[in-house]
């Protein structure tokens, strides 16, 4: 089963927020047993909201953190760096995500990790890689998105700067943190070696943007903020019916033409401004002032059940509420149910590929801070009586 794949895998995870823990989350659902390292007071995720999830829970902290344990260690302290060390020494991955050099000033940079476990795979999440004038700079999401151009793609000209409220560059960047993991375990196989991974937030924001970038690196012109029209075809875009928003792509020949003759204005097939993709999009503005009474004129069910009918691509634009209904959602169990110890109910997107999956292989529930301290302890072959000195003075925390 795919939710096995890396059951032979232990993970630390000192990473915190989004992407690092996205990261840990997913090598989580591949069976991977992820160990997370937190603060005594906890991943800053823990307290970021509202919106919260339940019991003042960190809807952010809930989403990212499935499928770990949880360990509160103070690595200000000798034995706290003294536990992280015996951690790391039996950890095939780690997973950091501080600034460039915290590791390192704490002893458990890579170059100190690898002298004492040699086949670690070490995952550096950072805003802007671990080289460079830019390393030394913090950076979250948002302030991603703005440094990569991300935002001025968003809404339309004239627009404030926009961002994509959910938090794309994190999880972006947590999935090829986790590609680039299993790609690095599986040369490890053949090799027998370890390696380091420079992942950063800004790397994953440029590329996801390949079209756009790649358009202006040829033509010079920066794009523009096309709202829901993609600015490489049309008819591609949002319009509105009388009840709402319908998402309609009919750029290719044959389609247009079933388009057109579905809104009962076959006349537009050959006009000249509209006659291929290319001319509908110099001439967008045209096109959607020819089309906007038509869609206003009927229902959203309407159109879509005529355009379904003839294979043209539509679909309402949905809130979350419509998204809850969608009966490929449930299909695809797209969303995972745990229970928790403390008899709470968590669900949230869970791991997209081979889904159905989920049925039968059980998830562990967003851990509490320090949930697994005292187990992963023991594991690591403390005593009872050292366990609880560690306790006591404020090394670990359960």
């Amino acid at each position: 089963m795919l939710r096995k794949s890396l059951a032979n895998i232990k993970v630390v995870d000192f990473s915190q927020i989004g992407a690092g823990p996205t990261c840990s989350m997913f090598l989580g659902d591949l069976g991977a047993d992820v160990v997370k390292v937190e603060p005594p007071n906890g991943d800053h995720g823990r307290k970021l909201g509202p919106p919260w999830y339940v019991d003042d829970e960190s809807a952010i902290f809930v989403s990212f953190n499935r499928n770990k344990r949880s360990v509160c260690l103070d690595l200000k302290s000798e034995q706290g760096l003294e536990v992280a060390k015996k951690l790391i020494s039996e950890a095939d991955v780690l997973v950091e995500s501080f600034r460039p050099g915290v590791m390192t000033r704490l002893g458990l940079g890579y170059e100190s990790v690898k002298t004492f476990n040699p086949k670690i795979v070490y995952c550096a999440v950072s805003a802007y890689g671990s080289t460079g004038e830019h390393s030394g700079k913090a950076g979250v999401d948002g302030i991603l998105q703005a440094a990569s151009g991300l935002m001025m793609l968003l809404g339309e000209d004239g627009d404030a700067p926009s961002k994509v409220q959910a938090p794309i560059v994190d999880v972006s960047t947590g999935y090829m943190a986790s590609i680039s993991v299993i790609a690095q375990l599986f040369q490890r196989e053949r090799t027998g070696e370890g390696g380091y991974l420079d992942v950063s937030l800004f790397a994953t924001a440029v590329a996801i943007q390949q079209s756009s970038i790649t358009a202006y690196l040829g033509n010079g012109e920066l794009p523009a903020r096309t709202g829901s029209a993609a600015p490489y075809s049309a008819p591609n875009e949002a319009f509105e019916a009388n009840d709402g928003w319908i998402m309609v792509a009919a750029y290719l020949g044959d389609r247009w033409s079933r388009f057109c003759t579905i809104i009962e204005m076959p006349q537009l097939i050959d006009d000249s401004r509209f006659s291929s993709s290319s001319l509908r999009v110099v001439n967008r503005k045209q096109m959607r002032t020819e089309l906007k009474e038509i869609f206003a004129s009927k229902s959203s069910a309407h159109w879509i059940e005529c355009f379904e009918r003839s294979d043209i691509l539509c679909s309402k634009v949905c809130d979350y509420k419509d998204l809850m209904s969608n009966s490929a959602l449930h299909h695809l169990n797209l969303i995972t149910v745990i229970e928790g110890a403390n008899g709470h109910i968590y669900k949230s997107p869970g791991f997209p590929v081979n889904s159905r999956e989920s049925l039968s292989a059980p998830h562990r529930a967003p851990p509490k801070l320090g949930q697994h301290t005292q187990e992963v302890l023991d594991e690591l072959g403390y005593s009872p009586s050292q366990i609880e000195k560690m306790l006591k003075v404020g090394v670990a925390v359960i």
